[in-house]
């Protein structure tokens, strides 16, 4: 399975919606931790849960968090957030939302905290 993947530094890369199945691809591609951008049902009940995303990154071996973001604004408790995760999660992080765009938005102010 392919990964759409962005890369937007060397060991960070952004993605749209991933949901379970993606998980062991993402292992497989060499990632080791996952960060889900995107709060749960925002686009409906079809849209995979960060529960179901994180028993199955937790199966292919991958760390896993949750920081759910709105997509025009993030609050500085968040970009603190990510910040600190940034510091704690191994690399290579790969980081996703509906369209990659507010992971990669979030990514940016986290690493100017």
């Amino acid at each position: 399975m392919d990964l759409p993947v962005r890369p937007i530094t060397d060991d960070v890369c952004v993605a749209p919606q991933l949901g379970p199945e993606h998980m062991a691809a993402a292992a497989s591609a060499g990632f080791k931790s996952v960060v889900n951008n995107r709060p749960d049902f925002e686009h409906g009940p079809d849209q995979p849960t960060s529960e179901a995303v994180e028993a199955a990154a937790r199966a292919a071996g991958l760390e896993y968090r949750f920081l759910p973001v709105m997509g025009g604004w993030q609050s500085p408790e968040q970009i603190a957030a990510m910040a600190a995760l940034l510091d704690e999660l191994p690399r290579p992080l790969l980081m996703f939302c509906r369209s990659g765009a507010r992971s990669a938005m979030l990514y940016q102010q986290a690493a100017q905290h």
